[in-house]
């Protein structure tokens, strides 16, 4: 008895399936990839965590391609990224509980070009509020997504995306007048 090591060649039905699944996250992949890094960038604060997070998003998306309704892969995919920099957060969070308090993360030199320094005080002010807070602020400003897709996105009501983005825009105000 011998044991083939090859895998089984899928039916053509199935190999076309995969085809349209390869070419739909492909292009999705095209059309998303930066702005989702953005996303995540503002959430998480350093390229490199945003782009694994990402990359992680894409990778969830192609195995459950079959299981995502048609028309919601984009609000899908920004939920993935979304709860990738959340569980980021959280290990930074843990991680500094048990090491040596060290200074906050350096923006990178690209950053700083990119957006200057008014908009970096923004981003560290940004950074201080509360994880839904600066989700709410960053859907809203940054992919300029309505209350509705906010709410489907974050899994709330359309009521407490308004009220989290009001009580956000005060204590963003506050922190900034502070800083000046």
């Amino acid at each position: 008895m011998t044991l083939s090591l090859r895998r089984p060649i899928p039916p053509p039905s199935a190999r076309d399936s995969e085809a349209k699944r390869e070419a739909a996250v492909t292009t999705l992949y095209r059309e998303h990839w930066a702005g989702m890094v953005r996303l995540s960038l503002l959430m998480v604060g350093d390229r490199a965590s945003a782009e694994d997070v990402v990359q992680e998003a894409f990778a969830a998306i192609y195995r459950r391609w079959d299981r995502i309704r048609e028309g919601k892969q984009l609000p899908y995919l920004r939920s993935t990224v979304l709860n990738g920099s959340r569980s980021v957060i959280r290990r930074r969070k843990v991680a500094r509980l048990y090491t040596q308090p060290t200074e906050r993360p350096v923006w990178s030199a690209e950053h700083d070009a990119m957006v200057g320094e008014d908009r970096r005080e923004v981003l560290v002010a940004l950074d201080t509020l509360p994880t839904r807070q600066r989700e709410v602020l960053v859907l809203r400003f940054y992919l300029h997504l309505s209350d509705a897709e906010i709410a489907q996105t974050l899994g709330i009501r359309e009521v407490s995306v308004r009220s989290t983005a009001s009580r956000a825009l005060s204590a963003l105000g506050r922190k900034l007048e502070d800083h000046r």
